[in-house]
């Protein structure tokens, strides 16, 4: 049961939420412009907005110091550009450093859009582009919490500091953002608070084993098929024993609310060199999400091994070399496993998200995998809150579409900034 406000805090409660008001034309116009420059990834040429935001910040007053990984290890990744910004507000001496992460980063926009992806036209209430839901909103959401925090709150009476993380490798597993600035010392929260949805506080999520795997067969005529051996038919049975484990990992469940149980999806397929020709190689990229619980080295092991079972029973009986594999491991991001020192966090948010939206906010965990893991792992008690809908499926993330409720951006600010006025305290 979240904590109930604190009375003498009320009257900063309601300038806060008057300020957003009054700002709120201003916020929409900051994410119209975020959206306005693409990040799409790939290619992943993502420095042009870091650029852009930095500008932005400006006209606030704000300095955005720059983090560009070495251009050779961005490129290794398969971006094109990476600069990450961190804007640093101190209060009073002593308290806790608070860190509020956004990512800008997102994947193209695909086919099937009624709106300009990067246009930030509104209709009805909503805001339509690509990211304006996940997560170049919360660059507004928690600049704009920032904002109305420092306009209204009597400094000598906060004590702590208030750093905003935008940063630019989410969608390739965090190693560039969020795992830079913490393995350079750049940044040492307390506290963090990174993108989210508004209906809900995220304590747990997903890990995400992504593996290439090469299936290696002898190209031949298609006439004489005999000759060669046929990479596909070998990649079918391979891809038959995977998705049978599915039906296995559905009798798996996670003890963690809002988390069911394992899955596994083949993403992408490639192979073959032509119509009449038998193909000699196949590469697909797979794709394993683990619940919380899983130990991520087992499940890798696991994957080796039914996957090598399916190449011997292909091969069984072959007078000739039959199939091989080649798996690479193309990203391992683990689960996000809540700390102890979360809970003011969760108090806080939980209740000035009810007193907000006039309903309870429950704490559980998502499916989705995050770069809050990169803080946790390190210590850092963190959460997953921001502006949103209930379901990543009503924000048309990653989708045709992409939208975000405007009421409820609005509405996640206050939320995020009240939270601070007590984190603060």
């Amino acid at each position: 049961m979240a904590h109930q406000p604190n009375t003498d805090h009320a009257h900063d409660f309601a300038a806060i939420d008057a300020w957003v008001d009054q700002h709120f034309d201003e916020q929409i116009q900051f994410l119209k412009e975020l959206v306005a420059t693409p990040t799409d990834s790939p290619p992943g040429n993502n420095t042009p907005h870091a650029i852009r935001t930095t500008e932005l910040l400006m006209d606030f007053g704000y300095t955005a110091e720059q983090y560009a990984p070495d251009l050779a290890l961005v490129k290794e990744h398969g971006l094109e550009s990476v600069t990450n910004l961190i804007v640093r507000r101190p209060f009073g001496a002593g308290g806790k450093t608070i860190a509020l992460n956004a990512h800008g980063d997102v994947v193209p926009p695909g086919e099937g859009w009624t709106h300009d992806p990067y246009g930030g036209d509104i209709v009805d209430g909503k805001m339509y582009g690509r990211a304006t839901a996940v997560s170049k909103c919360d660059f507004s959401t928690f600049t704009f919490a920032v904002r109305a925090v420092e306009a209204l709150a009597s400094k000598s009476a906060l004590k702590g500091t208030v750093e905003l993380h935008f940063t630019y490798d989410e969608e390739f597993g965090g190693a560039l953002g969020p795992d830079y600035l913490l393995a350079n010392n750049l940044t040492k929260p307390d506290l963090m608070i990174a993108a989210g949805f508004s209906y809900q506080v995220v304590t747990a999520h997903n890990g995400c084993l992504q593996m290439e795997v090469t299936v290696n067969g002898n190209m031949a005529h298609a006439a004489i098929p005999e000759s060669g051996v046929d990479a596909l038919q070998g990649a079918n049975q391979i891809l038959t024993a995977l998705y049978a484990q599915n039906d296995i990992y559905k009798q798996v469940t996670s003890l963690v609310e809002g988390i069911t149980h394992p899955y596994l999806n083949v993403g992408m397929i490639a192979g073959g060199t032509n119509t009449n020709v038998v193909p000699g190689k196949v590469v697909m990229k797979v794709d394993r999400r683990m619940i919380p619980e899983e130990n991520p080295s087992h499940v890798e092991a696991n994957l080796h091994k039914v996957m090598q079972d399916a190449v011997d029973s292909f091969n069984t009986g072959r007078t000739d070399a039959g199939i091989s594999i080649s798996v690479k491991r193309m990203l391992l991001c683990n689960a996000m496993k809540p700390l102890a020192g979360n809970k003011p966090l969760v108090d806080a948010l939980q209740t000035h998200g009810e007193a907000v939206f006039g309903e309870p906010i429950p704490a559980l965990g998502t499916p989705l995998y995050t770069d809050v893991r990169l803080y946790v792992e390190r210590g850092i008690p963190g959460v997953i809150y921001g502006a949103g809908p209930r379901t990543v499926l009503e924000s048309h993330a990653k989708r045709a579409d992409e939208r975000i409720d405007l009421e409820d951006l609005r509405r996640a600010t206050k939320v995020i900034a009240r939270t601070l006025r007590d984190l603060l305290t």
